[in-house]
Parts: C-alpha cells; sequence; structure tokens
C-alpha cells in the first residue's frame, strides 16, 4: 500500500464508491488502528478526494480516557437512523471541559467517514463498506501522542494503550481490515 495519504484516500473512495452502499443510501468507511497511527491524516485525505465528506472523529464520542468501552454501542447508534435514510446525532465530548457538550447530526446518503481507536466493530460490520487499519511502529505512535497532548498526560497514554490492545484483541479489528496501511 502506497504511503502517501493522497493516493490511499484514492484508492480507499474508488473502492467503497464502486460498490453499492451499505449505509442506507450512503457509503461507510472505517478509518481504525492504533493511536498516533495517522487515521486522522488519512481521513482528512479522503475527505479532500470525495467532496462534501462528513469525517467524524469517535474521540468525541468516547467518555474520556475510559470511554472505549462505550464506543461501539455510541457508534451503532449513530448509524442506526442512517441506515434507515435519516440524520444520525451525536453527542460531542468536550476533553478541555472533561465533559459532554453540543449534539451534533450527521445527514444521510454521500459518504462518511468514522475516525479513530475503535470506530469499527462487529455490532457495524454490516454497515461498512470498507474498513481500513492504519499502523505504525508502536514507539512512533507514542511519541506522536505525546508531541501532540503533552509530556504531563503520559500515564493516560500508557493506560490508552494498553485499553486500545485490549479492544483490538477482541474484536479482531485488523483480522477483519479491507486495507492495512503503514505510516512509519
Amino acid at each position: 500500500m502506497p504511503s502517501d495519504p493522497a493516493e490511499v484516500a484514492r484508492q480507499v473512495a474508488d473502492r467503497v464508491l464502486a460498490a453499492p452502499p451499505t449505509l442506507g443510501p450512503g457509503h461507510l468507511v472505517c478509518v481504525d488502528g492504533p493511536a498516533g497511527s495517522g487515521k486522522t491524516t488519512l481521513s482528512a485525505a479522503l475527505a479532500e478526494v470525495v467532496p462534501a465528506t462528513q469525517v467524524v472523529h469517535c474521540d468525541e464520542l468516547l467518555e474520556g480516557w475510559r470511554g472505549l468501552p462505550g464506543l461501539a454501542a455510541t457508534v451503532a447508534a449513530l448509524l442506526a437512523p442512517l441506515a434507515a435514510g435519516r440524520a444520525g446525532r451525536w453527542r460531542r465530548w468536550d476533553w478541555y471541559a472533561d465533559g459532554w457538550a453540543e449534539t451534533r447530526s450527521v445527514r444521510p446518503g454521500g459518504l462518511l467517514v468514522l475516525d479513530g481507536v475503535g470506530c469499527w466493530s462487529p455490532r457495524i460490520a454490516h454497515l461498512v463498506g470498507l474498513l481500513v487499519w492504519v499502523e505504525a511502529a508502536s514507539d512512533l505512535r507514542l511519541a506522536r501522542g505525546i508531541a501532540r497532548d503533552g509530556e504531563h498526560l503520559r500515564a493516560e497514554w500508557e493506560q490508552w494503550r494498553r485499553d486500545e490492545d485490549e479492544l483490538f484483541a477482541r474484536s479482531g479489528t485488523r483480522e477483519r481490515a479491507d486495507m492495512v496501511v503503514r505510516t512509519d
């Protein structure tokens, strides 16, 4: 797989849009993988390639650092109305205020990209047009995260990495991916 995000995004778009819709009248791509691997970069590139793409960053659906266990249910609740051709809604987690913020909506149809650790789960597998797994070396991912969030959050990052390892082992996300992308 090419490492250029724009080239990967074009390949993802070509594959998912060539297939029948899986999310009501729309298409769904999940860009999953461990934190710091480059999922958001790929998701942004995909939004550049496909006009009017909606991107939902699933870290905004988590209830803070310990929110991974509830994410699958939250994503399923967002997607259920979209699968029926209606708008989906979700409440944004404000990481700075450490609490729930405004409710946002996603319109049906077009391309929806879910971006984030644990955005794919077996609960929604039947709605996913393409699952892309993005990965990089563990030390690089940690360095990226600390550079973005600050050294003071190292303990949170270490616990997060254990939580995501457990989630991925349980769900088998990488093994179910349609595409695997390395960013290191």
